[in-house]
């Protein structure tokens, strides 16, 4: 069985310093790194959007990226919906966008045509390097550059990437980007080839390529890179010595990517109707066990969450409501609209960075008691109880407001948490608390704060 340290039973010192840093070398200092990794992506942007102009012309250009952006704002909201019950950094996100849309998207743009030619020269029928390229070399390049973003974000912002749900979302939006760019050069290379033909406005051909990208299919980049968001959600549960699953899984999940593309690429020659009848028969049904996969996921994070954070109530750390609060999509909800009607935004900004906190916590317990923890396992714990305690004063009066209004009725003989005494604490041998003043054992003791106001310090 796996041991893992005691709850921490002393409050955070207020105005405590932090611990001392070493010296860290110029190339590891944060605003480097940042530095080297906007100029990438910028110059990256700048060099996709001379290719991507230069195929399709200034006009062409922008009807294409006048079609390809509308999907976009519907992506990233699903995405976020499946991240509110442990929400990422917005960095993290508009990182994996940039580079899904510049970086990934540029370097497909020339290992593809790169590969194409080669093929094309190598062979003894040229005509078959389009398809040998777009079915062979594209899945690979393509989802291999989509996957260095989800790759990047599990290694170097370690403490954001906990599970599936994480993974999905990073590359999820990691692809919507991709296709954002790419959808600018097919939709605008279309244009062009109705300008060509005569035709004025947008006519047959960029209708049809907006129905078949746009329309059928926004969901099939994200998809594809989904599956290498699985493998490394599932790497990120592993413990930290069980270095062979941690490598496998995410390539196992390439692998997938990689094979789910060449499929789709390649339905065009399957005959007359083999576009419809792999959509059909093969991407309807694996986005909708996809999606379900996801969701029930979502779903045993918040079962996490009200499983894992009745020992910190035990302790003092959280009120007896809380855990059903946090574990409760809308009674989070009611909570940061109840802070927000009282105390304005700042207050609703509170109550949202508690529950982030207070989520993050409860994985974080949840791998410790499965022997997956690293070894940052206290310092983390302890960093995330420090930034509940100073977010207490906001957050527990809405939270407890938030409880109310949502527990079910409950018979009298079975109270839905334990039995309340003085402030409306748990009384008896095991609840840790003592009355007034947090007194109670493992809680610290007199002077932890004072007793928590029996009134509503929302209320005049």
């Amino acid at each position: 069985m796996a041991t893992f340290p005691p709850y921490p039973t002393q409050p955070p010192q207020a105005g405590a310093p932090p611990a001392a840093l070493g010296h860290a070398h110029w190339w590891q200092r944060g605003w480097v790194r940042y530095g080297a990794l906007v100029t990438l992506l910028a110059l990256s942007g700048l060099v996709i959007l001379a290719l991507v102009r230069e195929q399709t012309g200034t006009e062409g250009f922008l009807v294409g990226l006048g079609l390809a952006v509308l999907p976009v704002p519907l992506l990233i909201a699903a995405f976020r919906w499946l991240d509110r019950v442990a929400p990422g950094p917005w960095r993290n996100l508009l990182f994996s966008f940039a580079w899904g849309a510049c970086a990934a998207a540029l370097i497909a743009i020339v290992a593809n045509s790169f590969a194409t030619k080669w093929i094309a020269t190598a062979t003894a029928d040229p005509s078959g390097a389009d398809t040998l390229g777009a079915t062979v070399i594209a899945p690979i390049v393509e989802e291999s550059a989509k996957a260095a973003a989800v790759l990047l974000v599990f290694l170097f912002r370690r403490r954001d990437f906990t599970g599936i749900v994480d993974g999905v979302v990073i590359a999820g939006i990691t692809a919507t980007g991709f296709a954002f760019t790419e959808n600018i050069l097919y939709l605008g290379t279309a244009f062009g080839t109705d300008q060509l033909t005569g035709d004025r406005g947008i006519a047959s051909v960029t209708a049809a390529t907006f129905f078949v990208r746009v329309i059928m299919s926004p969901f099939a980049h994200p998809l594809f890179t989904v599956l290498t968001g699985i493998g490394f959600g599932l790497a990120a549960t592993a413990a930290d010595r069980q270095h062979t699953r941690r490598v496998l899984i995410p390539l196992c999940g390439l692998l997938l990517a990689m094979g789910m593309h060449a499929m789709w690429n390649g339905s065009s020659t399957f005959g007359e109707y083999g576009f419809f009848a792999v959509y059909a028969a093969f991407m309807v049904p694996a986005f909708g066990l996809l999606t379900w996969l996801v969701i029930w996921t979502r779903q045993r994070e918040l079962r996490t969450v009200r499983e894992e954070l009745p020992a910190y109530a035990v302790t003092g750390w959280l009120t007896p409501a809380e855990p059903y609060a946090l574990g409760s999509m809308r009674a989070r909800r009611i909570a940061r609209d109840y802070a927000a009607r009282h105390l304005g935004k700042p207050g609703a900004r509170a109550v949202v960075q508690y529950e982030a906190f207070a989520t993050s916590l409860a994985f974080l317990r949840h791998r410790g008691r499965r022997g997956r923890a690293g070894a940052d396992f206290v310092v983390r714990e302890r960093e995330l109880l420090a930034e509940l305690w100073h977010r207490r004063e906001t957050a527990r009066p809405a939270l407890d407001y938030a409880a109310r209004a949502t527990a079910p009725p409950v018979p009298v003989s079975a109270p839905p948490w334990p039995l309340y005494g003085a402030y409306g604490y748990p009384t008896g041998p095991n609840s840790g608390y003592a009355g007034p003043g947090y007194a109670g054992p493992g809680y610290g003791g007199p002077g932890y704060g004072g007793p928590y106001p029996a009134y509503n310090p929302y209320q005049s």
